[in-house]
């Protein structure tokens, strides 16, 4: 997506672009299953700040809704606990402070006074972070407009702890943990300034487009075309070329080459310095950045209707602390948080009539090597001891592992984000959007500012700027 978005905006400029993916469509991790009247959205299920595609399509001439209709969902999210406990979340911060309210007395006054602090990150973030490349501490710092915002962004401070110093209930300080997740990292090591998620979920909403995410990766590919972008379906890069350091085009699987003095990367980053263009000076720095998690993937259609689940779901681990550290030695939590988003809730036409799509999520370790059956099986127990029991129901269901991840996206170890952001220092060791080689851009969520589908759309900015300012 990070590619397409680059690529629209290069071409609405009218500069030559030729777009190379690997598989026989575009859209990279925002991936869609489709079988027996059943559509899935296998990558991103969530869609926030839809003004940034709004404003990437303006670029080439058009608008966002003239292509998707984007839809504000509320409620936003369902939460559970084991002890039997739940928190519907809806939209707006009125109606989330009383939600939180009801579910704990005095979370209500917290809940605002969190939301507080991470608007103010998110203000700060927004104007420096977001605003362009990030090559190192220097970049950041000439865009703070003084030292307080640096402090405003809480980057020495773990999200966690800044949730256990706005919640009393310990279920609260879990559910602020889980932003963490969005950037496949820990509570516990990434920074607070993660918090900024919720705050932007709260004030500017949580999106669902009409006919799934897949209906917007179309629209994006449909643009860049209209924009004058080639779109090369199967076309897999196995070379990037650049004798003398300087970029010279890309080298296909099928021997065909094509010439070009700039190439946008929007493979992993690790892949790029590893096997199209070695660089073992920047394969060190991806590798001591450490790798995000990757995931464990059930897609699957099921008969009739669920009562009281909601667009997006999360069933809670007992213990976040013991799953988040299994998590980080490799190995699979013994009974870990499961997220499922059943968008047939919102969007019938995307289930058979009367019945779900169920797309669910589970952290894994990155390199973990499951066996997808047994695991689906252990995933689809813990929702039928939380009272959701969709084995009886299943018309058919399709797994993906770390394994696979690694195998349909050249993700390494099937890191969904990249590296993490664990650890003050993440947002300056994830890969620049320039390289040291002249000529050659990383888009997308591997490089910065990061992964999710703003964040994404937000490198390609950012990448077709640098191109512009290099060439003028």
């Amino acid at each position: 997506m990070g590619g397409l978005a680059a690529a629209i905006r290069l071409a609405a400029t009218g500069r030559r672009v030729v777009v190379c993916e690997r598989r026989d469509v575009t859209g990279g991790k925002l991936a869609c299953v489709q079988r027996d009247g059943f559509s899935i959205d296998i990558g991103p299920s969530l869609l926030t700040l839809p003004d940034v595609f709004d404003d990437l399509f303006r670029a080439a001439g058009t608008t966002l809704s003239e292509h998707v209709e984007p839809v504000r969902l509320d409620p936003q999210f369902h939460y559970r606990w084991p002890d039997g406990s739940s928190l519907i979340v809806p939209d707006g911060t009125d109606a989330s402070a009383a939600a939180f309210e009801r579910f704990a007395p005095g979370a209500g006054e917290q809940w605002r006074r969190f939301d507080e602090r991470a608007e103010r990150i998110w203000e700060v973030a927004a104007r420096s972070f977001l605003a362009g490349p990030m090559g190192g501490p220097w970049e950041l710092a000439r865009r703070l407009r003084s030292p307080a915002d640096l402090a405003a962004i809480q980057p020495h401070r773990t999200l966690h702890h800044l949730a256990a110093a706005h919640f009393t209930d310990s279920r609260l300080v879990q559910w602020a943990g889980r932003y963490a997740t969005y950037s496949g990292s820990s509570p516990y090591r990434a920074p607070a300034t993660l918090a900024c998620i919720a705050h932007v979920e709260a004030r500017h909403g949580c999106w669902y487009v009409r006919g799934g995410l897949e209906a917007l990766r179309s629209a994006l590919e449909h643009v860049a075309e209209t924009a004058g972008a080639d779109v090369r379906l199967g076309a897999e890069v196995v070379r990037i070329a650049a004798p003398a350091g300087r970029i010279a085009g890309v080298e296909l699987a099928d021997g065909t080459v094509v010439d070009a003095p700039v190439v946008v990367a929007n493979a992993d980053a690790e892949q790029v310095h590893t096997t199209l263009l070695p660089d073992q000076r920047a394969q060190r720095a991806v590798r001591r950045a450490g790798r995000s998690t990757s995931g464990l993937v059930i897609a699957a259609g099921a008969r009739g209707r669920t009562p009281a689940i909601g667009h997006h779901n999360v069933w809670f681990s007992p213990d976040d602390r013991a799953e988040f550290a299994s998590l980080e030695a490799g190995r699979m939590a013994g009974a870990p948080t499961v997220y499922a988003c059943v968008s047939a809730r919102t969007d019938p036409s995307q289930a058979p009539p009367g019945d779900e799509n169920w797309f669910i999520l589970v952290n894994a370790p990155a390199g973990v090597e499951l066996d997808g059956a047994v695991e689906r099986e252990r995933v689809l127990d813990l929702l039928a001891a939380q009272g959701v029991d969709l084995r009886p129901r299943l018309v058919w269901s399709e797994v993906l592992t770390p394994t696979d991840f690694a195998a349909r996206y050249g993700a390494p170890g099937g890191a969904i984000y990249g590296t993490s952001s664990n650890g003050w220092r993440a947002a300056f060791m994830r890969p620049a959007n320039r390289t040291r080689c002249r000529g050659l851009y990383l888009v997308g969520g591997s490089s910065h500012p990061g992964g999710g589908l703003p964040l994404v759309a937000i490198s390609g900015r950012i990448v077709a700027d640098l191109v512009a300012s290099a060439a003028s």
